[in-house]
């Protein structure tokens, strides 16, 4: 072949290649764009649900905390860590709408401030009753634990809280978890500390059981898994407490599919 045909060709290899991976990179971003769209029916899929809450005591709302940061880490955490099919955003849920049944696991957060109505009590335990799971995190000391006891006896008012033995099939269902650690939460790291409340340690995790022994609610009190999934991708936030609040987050989830 000639120089001069070498050089009439060229342009067209390039041209096609060029095409090819446009091609490429268009099929990449079609396969993961639909999950992200308005109106995508999420029911095959594991969603995980924020809870929205109204009413709180003596502060302003705190259902948002960390959000959407925190959510979508773990999405993405959950996904790449496990088999399990998961839509790629988080869905913001109200404590009284009859659409928390469509899901088998909430998230609520700040519980330290709550206020429920008698109507989303019921819905609350509804859900729970039926088969529901909720994880409750990021709330400290004695006040914010005696609203939060407040708010659960009108959920439950003949149950009582426990602590979770590190032995429940909770700590072990998927990854093995043989102690709690507390977690910080950022201004908290940045202190030189890991409690929030000068009274906001140790750490505890307590539930909630049904009359067959299934664990309805995971407390987590005085740690701040929320946080520690917001940064974990940040090179000053101590890996050992986002390696933490991942494995506890994503046994809950587990735990919350297979019971």
């Amino acid at each position: 072949m000639t120089p001069f045909t070498n050089c009439w060709i060229r342009p067209f290899v390039h041209l096609a290649f060029l095409l090819l991976l446009y091609v490429f990179i268009l099929s990449i971003f079609c396969i993961s764009i639909p999950a992200f769209a308005n109106g995508i029916d999420d029911s095959d899929l594991f969603t995980f649900v924020r809870l929205r809450y109204t009413g709180t005591r003596w502060r302003g709302n705190g259902w948002d905390v960390d959000w959407p940061a925190s959510d979508r880490n773990f999405i993405w955490h959950l996904g790449q860590a496990t088999n399990i099919p998961v839509f790629p955003r988080e869905k913001i849920v109200h404590v009284g709408s009859p659409e928390l049944f469509n899901y088998p696991f909430a998230y609520i957060l700040e519980v330290g401030s709550l206020k429920l109505t008698d109507a989303e009590a019921r819905n609350l335990r509804e859900y729970l009753l039926r088969g529901g799971f909720i994880m409750i995190d990021d709330f400290h000391g004695g006040r914010e634990w005696r609203n939060f006891y407040q708010q659960l006896k009108k959920i439950f008012p003949t149950r009582e809280p426990k602590d979770i033995p590190i032995s429940h099939p909770i700590f072990h269902c998927f990854f093995d978890i043989d102690e709690l650690i507390q977690i910080p939460g950022l201004a908290s790291f940045f202190r030189g500390r890991t409690y929030e409340r000068v009274d906001g340690y140790p750490v505890y995790c307590r539930g909630v059981y049904d009359d067959h022994g299934r664990l309805m609610m995971m407390i987590n009190f005085n740690t701040d898994i929320g946080d520690a999934w917001e940064h974990a991708a940040e090179d000053f936030y101590p890996r050992k407490y986002s390696d933490m609040a991942y494995r506890m987050g994503i046994n809950a989830v587990v735990y919350s599919l297979t019971h």
